[in-house]
């Protein structure tokens, strides 16, 4: 049963009966449908927004695990780019300066990808975006191995190649002089024993019973080996790299034209053949055809100590060579 209300009317000074007028059931209505429409708004905002979906934390959970991967991943490639960076400076700083060398350039290496703001480009990044970033990097790194594998092993043969210089280049003496008392005269202008003028001594007069045996100072190929006018019975061997190295006045020679020697083989005996006042071996080194100071190259079988003395010795030799 519906209830029915009530009022007093002061004009009238009576009970009348309450009529609600229609605008105001409408007002009411359109208030009632207004309020809950936003309560049941705000209802759902709050649920999607502190109340995640299971499919929701299974997703945000497999992106921060992806973030994290992403962020190890990048963390290992940076550790590898700064090792790259180093083999690379010791490759263009150490290594091919030792052998003379030239420097890679930059541009021939593969560049370094973006290292700023990894994080801010992960958080815009789709699954495939950051599949294909770390792809990208990876394959960035891996070129620059390649390449400085390549380099690593062209530096192999330069090692290879230098050994096989650093083994022709003279660097003994041609005679056994352990108390260095043999060299008797030094590179420079001297007087001829025999023409009695000055004249260029373009060696090293090292005195010595005759058979003393001479030593090849470096490896290399015997280009001539027999007898002539003023420099007797020699040998001249070319060591490559353009030196070469001369040996005169031998009582016998042991090798033959064409012959590969050794440094340290015996390629003959000291005697006075040609134009020579006594035993001796004069010995010449020859750089791309002109002639050096032999004193410069024994540093294979002298210590600093005697290096010095042999230098004093060979400046203040005889005023006369023996040849």
């Amino acid at each position: 049963m519906k209830k029915i209300k009530y009022f007093y009317n002061t004009n009238t000074l009576r009970y009348e009966k309450l009529v609600t007028p229609f605008r105001v059931k409408l007002l009411r209505i359109f208030g009632f449908i207004s309020a809950f429409l936003v309560t049941a708004g705000l209802v759902i905002w709050v649920y999607t927004r502190f109340i995640p979906k299971p499919t929701d934390n299974a997703t945000q959970q497999r992106y921060r695990m992806l973030k994290d991967d992403y962020a190890n991943l990048t963390g290992k490639l940076k550790t590898l780019e700064q090792q790259m960076a180093e083999l690379e400076k010791r490759d263009n700083d150490v290594y091919r300066s030792i052998f003379e060398a030239n420097p890679l350039p930059d541009s021939a290496r593969a560049k370094l990808t973006e290292k700023a703001k990894e994080f801010e480009k992960v958080s815009a990044m789709s699954d495939e975006q950051l599949n294909k970033d770390i792809a990208a990097q990876l394959s960035n790194i891996s070129a620059r191995i390649e390449y400085q594998r390549n380099s690593y092993s062209a530096i192999e043969k330069l090692i290879k190649s230098q050994d096989v210089k650093l083994a022709s280049i003279p660097a003994i003496q041609p005679v056994s002089n352990k108390d260095l008392s043999r060299v008797a005269s030094g590179f420079g202008m001297r007087i001829h024993p025999i023409y009695g003028i000055p004249k260029m001594h373009n060696g090293l007069d090292f005195t010595a019973p005759q058979g003393t045996p001479i030593y090849a100072t470096g490896d290399g190929k015997i280009t001539a080996a027999g007898p002539g006018t003023g420099t007797g019975n020699h040998v001249i061997i070319n060591h490559g790299y353009g030196y070469e190295t001369e040996y005169m006045h031998m009582v016998r020679i042991k090798v033959r034209g064409g012959q590969s020697v050794k440094r340290g083989e015996v390629i003959g005996w000291v005697g006075s053949t040609g134009a020579s006042t006594g035993p001796h071996c004069h010995y010449e080194v020859h750089i791309n055809g002109r002639p050096v100071d032999p004193v410069y190259f024994f540093f294979n079988d002298l210590n600093a100590e005697q290096y010095d003395r042999l230098l004093k010795i060979a400046a203040t030799g005889s005023a006369k060579s023996f040849d």
